[in-house]
């Protein structure tokens, strides 16, 4: 049993919508075995969920591949399509499009779709080596702001299948530093809209004036 299986099944009957980070993409526009486990697990909760929303459109350490008509390929959109491809409605399927990290997987999930569709009861399913991070971000996202129906969110870690041992070592400590700094932001800001201004005024993601940072060669291999 894959961590946090015994709490969606607890959950699973109430479920509304689960969602999957995005993990990276192939040359060639191909999911990685990893972000395919997150999908996989998505798909054989039991009863399904209402919606499923695969998250973010790319990441800024590297460029996006393109299609054969030279067009981005975003995480979200191949996920979804990899979804369809297993039998699920395309009505279900509800990508993210913009996010370009696991913070802004969860805000962008939140303003494009969990609040106009009133979503509430929420599974959330990403790999081991990302779930501590990925549960203190999405719980800081949605807590922000006190939404007058509170939002009741799961989480669940698939195994880290696929990726070189060397290069999941490499990721293990950019997720552990990058959780120190999640903790301090959770305490700066405290209201959906200072999370915006900060998006805009100073993530490397989002913020015009910011660079994004630049990676080794095995972080990169996990993206």
């Amino acid at each position: 049993m894959t961590e946090g299986n015994a709490e969606s099944k607890q959950t699973a009957a109430a479920l509304e919508a689960v969602l999957i980070p995005g993990g990276g993409l192939g040359l060639g526009g191909e999911l990685p075995p990893w972000v395919q486990a997150r999908l996989d697990r998505a798909i054989a909760l039991t009863p399904p969920p209402q919606y499923f929303i695969p998250l973010s459109a790319g990441t800024t350490h590297k460029p996006p591949p393109l299609d054969e008509l030279g067009f981005p390929v975003m995480e979200s959109v191949a996920a979804g399509r990899y979804l369809a491809a297993q039998g699920i409605a395309g009505g279900r399927i509800l990508p993210e499009t913009i996010s370009l990290d696991t913070i802004g997987n969860a805000y962008f999930a939140r303003v494009q779709h969990t609040e106009p569709l009133g979503l509430r009861r929420l599974h959330v399913i990403t790999s081991a080596f990302h779930r501590p991070r990925t549960e203190a971000i999405f719980r800081w996202i949605f807590a922000l702001s006190s939404p007058a129906v509170p939002y009741a969110l799961t989480f669940e870690a698939v195994p880290d299948v696929g990726m070189a041992a060397d290069v999941l070592a490499e990721r293990c400590e950019r997720e552990h530093a990058s959780l120190v700094r999640v903790n301090a932001l959770r305490a700066r800001f405290t209201t959906l809209s200072a999370v915006h201004r900060w998006l805009y005024d100073e993530h490397a993601a989002y913020a015009i004036a910011h660079l994004p940072e630049r990676l080794s060669s095995a972080a990169l291999d996990s993206y």
